[in-house]
């Protein structure tokens, strides 16, 4: 596990508490104080600053890589070296070269990529792509789909000059879901960005946006939206809604729990809703990690791969340039280097 951070904690729950056959050898982490603490909570016997280290002192066969996206490159170019299967968080990388060299190393060494875009594996996601598939809702036409999140995301999340901002770190799962629901890459994006809670949360970062939309055009025809906020407020949601010629299919709801709370008249009915990103995709994230030590086992590609994790990220670069520039950028122009 490379990262003990929020990510790293939530998929080491994961791992060792529920996918069997596994176990996580060895925690890497620069941080003494926060890797000492999540090897705590998990059981992790042994601890390291860094990769190398980790690769000298044990035996293990693969590496789950949870830490800021401009590490991702060197550190799965020495996973691979090593023969060490790669499970990647999304964003997959800050551009277009680094998905490829990224790519280029596991095809290389013959190790596996899987990314970690877990709505692939949450039940009600995989349930709408099989009825989507079957034909339920007919060919799809228009899908919206969103990411709001309460957290203010940190500094070097929100800052383009080390990070893509918002559309990667927050709505990467979205560039991702909607490609894979309408079954066609993206084409064409137009995105407005506004800015409503920096100044109170003393944000100064420049070009910080909380509030995003994008319009897609889809290689099929197909029309999308991709909308983004952080921080919210109100909690975490997720979802996703798909028009067909035939019908529409709405995945995911506000409400967290099957609970009821009613104390007075006046109040009314209080239910729950979802607070956090693990608790909205508890079981993605489990069943996402049991594809990956399944596929290590059995040396299947892994359901998510590579290009996905790409087209991902030249979603996010073509949203970017959209709002910097002020106008439609075509995915071509980000994938090929041509202007329209």
């Amino acid at each position: 596990m490379i990262g003990a951070g929020r990510v790293g904690k939530n998929h080491s729950r994961a791992l060792t508490r529920h996918v069997s056959g596994s176990e996580i050898v060895a925690l890497v982490d620069p941080v003494e104080a926060v890797r000492a603490e999540t090897a705590a909570e998990f059981g992790i016997e042994y601890q390291f600053a860094s990769l190398e280290e980790a690769l000298d002192k044990v035996e293990f066969d693969g590496v789950v890589i949870t830490t800021p996206t401009p590490t991702h490159l060197p550190l799965t170019q020495l996973a691979a070296e090593h023969g060490k299967h790669v499970f990647l968080e999304k964003p997959m990388a800050l551009n277009l070269r680094e998905c490829d060299e990224i790519i280029a190393a596991v095809e290389k060494n013959g190790v596996l990529l899987q990314l970690g875009f877990m709505r692939r594996f949450d039940p009600e996601f995989v349930a709408a792509w099989e009825r989507i598939e079957a034909g339920e809702i007919g060919t799809p036409m228009m899908i919206k789909s969103n990411t709001h999140g309460p957290g203010l995301p940190p500094p070097w999340a929100r800052d383009l000059r080390t990070s893509n901002g918002m559309l990667a770190e927050v709505n990467s799962h979205d560039w991702d879901t909607t490609r894979w629901l309408m079954g066609s890459n993206h084409q064409r994006v137009y995105t407005e960005v506004a800015n409503f809670k920096g100044a109170a949360n003393n944000v100064d970062t420049p070009n910080f946006y909380d509030n995003v939309l994008v319009n897609i055009k889809f290689e099929s025809g197909g029309l999308g939206l991709i909308s983004g906020v952080c921080p919210c407020g109100y909690g975490y949601d997720a979802r996703a809604e798909i028009i067909g010629d035939k019908g529409i299919m709405q995945i995911g709801e506000l409400k967290g729990q099957a609970v009821i709370v009613c104390t007075n008249r006046d109040q009314g009915l209080i239910t729950p809703i979802t607070r956090t990103w693990p608790q909205r995709f508890q079981w993605a994230y489990i069943y996402e990690l049991e594809h990956f030590t399944e596929c290590i086992r059995t040396g299947k590609q892994p359901k998510v791969g590579g290009a996905d994790g790409r087209w991902a990220v030249a979603g996010v670069l073509a949203g970017t340039r959209s709002f910097l520039e002020e106008r439609p950028v075509y995915l071509s122009e980000i994938l090929n280097g041509e202007t329209h």
